[in-house]
């Protein structure tokens, strides 16, 4: 059996709190239960239990996250919590750790409020970068709201106080209730099919979460989404946040604010036209100032004064360039003969009928050359083969022979016989004579006494 691996309580701990804090479901969860043994410490921290008719959980809010809570957790409050489970290790007890609390009373709403929130910021819905700015001057604003109330009187009253120009068409719907999701889409689909709008603000009066809930369904969220034409949400009072808001190109504290978001002021473009005009006579005024004191300057000017005098020095210089350029003519005409001339007589020293004349007359001399060294080598050549004939005359054995003197071969005309120990008693042998040859038999030998002296001597 190998060795049993034995934890510290500490590692035990731990490693049950990594376990929790890699359980998806554990790392966002929502819980709700009723607040005991509540504590805010001085840290800012709130300790406290959750509990149901059947379980409790010992729970821990930290300052960073409950500073921004909408209301003030009391003991026996009755709240949805969310948040993520794990371990404390110092005393090994599992704990909720909450991020975000709402009461009770409204929790199911917030939480699906929550829970879309999520959904749809993750698929790109709230990206800043896919929206569109607004128009800066609209010619027709559509407003998608309630035909009663005080939202669409106070978007009226402001668009047609700011910009009275703008044409506004209004498209009613329901603000609450259960058909008042589909009501708005349905608008914001009308809008778009006509085409006809620059900008539409889509909204309603301030109410309660339940009252808003409209501004919250997903199929609003998406139908702002899909619109071609921007959109301003301007649903309830500065403190509300609907889905709508996120989704839309711009967010409106208020419907009145969603109107002068909407169009610009026309006391303000007014001003802004009048100090352009201002502006545009003064730059004018300046510019016909200036050209007026050029054309004064002009004016005065000896050239417009005295045209005849400045006429007078041109055509003396026109007379000053015409002379240069006849001499520039004449000594580019000069330069041109003396170039000609110089090429015709490179021309004529390289003529091709010279040049095989003189390579016919140095031909002529080197053939002379040639059969003068000829001669005079034939010459050279013819004496000293005389010499040599007449010392290999001299040399010759036929001179030898002539003398008296005979050549002995053996039998077949290979070997000269110099001496007694080439041959033997009965070889055959060939005598050449220096009038010819003959056919000899040894039948004797005789030893020079002579040689045998000195050969006995030896």
């Amino acid at each position: 059996m190998g060795e049993q691996k034995i934890f510290s309580i500490k590692d035990l701990n731990r490693y049950i709190r990594m376990k929790l804090e890699s359980d998806s479901m554990l790392s966002d969860v929502w819980i709700r239960g009723e607040i005991s043994n509540f504590t805010h410490h001085s840290s800012g921290h709130m300790y406290f239990t959750l509990k149901d008719e059947s379980s409790r959980i010992k729970s821990i809010m930290f300052a960073s996250h409950n500073q921004r809570l909408p209301f003030v957790p009391k003991e026996g409050a009755r709240v949805i919590a969310r948040g993520n489970v794990s371990v404390y290790e110092r005393d090994g007890q599992y704990q909720f750790y909450a991020t975000h609390m709402q009461p009770d009373g409204i929790g199911s709403l917030y939480l699906a409020y929550e829970q879309l929130k999520k959904k749809l910021q993750e698929e790109g819905l709230f990206a800043p970068e896919r929206k569109r700015p607004l128009p800066r001057i609209p010619a027709v604003i559509a407003v998608v709201t309630s035909p009663t109330g005080a939202a669409v009187r106070d978007i009226l009253i402001t668009l047609r106080r700011r910009y009275p120009q703008a044409e506004v068409h209004l498209y009613p719907v329901l603000v609450q209730g259960k058909g008042a999701a589909p009501s708005i889409v349905k608008a914001i689909e009308t809008v778009n099919r006509l085409a006809e709008a620059d900008v539409m603000i889509v909204g309603r009066g301030g109410g309660s979460l339940e009252e808003l809930w409209a501004f919250n369904e997903e199929i609003v969220a998406r139908a702002i989404y899909s619109s071609t034409i921007p959109v301003i949400s301007a649903v309830g009072h500065e403190t509300d946040f609907t889905i709508a808001d996120f989704t839309a190109d711009l967010r409106a504290a208020t419907p009145t604010a969603a109107a002068e978001l909407a169009v610009p002021d026309i006391r303000e473009l007014s001003d802004q036209v009048r100090q352009f005009v201002s502006r545009m006579n003064t730059a004018v005024q300046r510019r016909a100032r200036s050209e007026r004191e050029r054309l004064q300057r002009l004016q005065r000017s000896p050239v417009l004064v005295f045209p005849r005098r400045y006429m007078l020095q041109h055509a003396e210089r026109i007379d000053g360039l015409r002379e240069r350029l006849r001499r520039a003519v004449q000594g580019r005409a000069r330069l041109h003969v003396e170039q000609n001339a110089r090429l015709r007589h490179a021309l004529e020293r390289h003529n091709p009928r010279e040049q095989v004349q003189g390579a016919r007359r140095q031909l002529d001399s080197l053939r002379r050359q040639l059969e003068q060294a000829i001669r005079s080598g034939t010459k050279e050549q013819t004496a000293r083969l005389g010499a040599h004939i007449r010392h290999l005359d001299a040399l010759s054995p036929l001179k030898v022979m002539g003398r008296g003197y005979s050549l002995v071969y053996d039998e077949e005309e290979r070997t000269l016989i110099k001496s007694l120990t080439d041959v033997q008693p009965g070889d055959m042998v060939k005598i050449k004579l220096s009038d010819g040859q003959l056919d000899c038999q040894v039948w004797g030998m005789k030893e020079d006494a002579k040689s045998s002296g000195e050969g006995n001597g030896a």
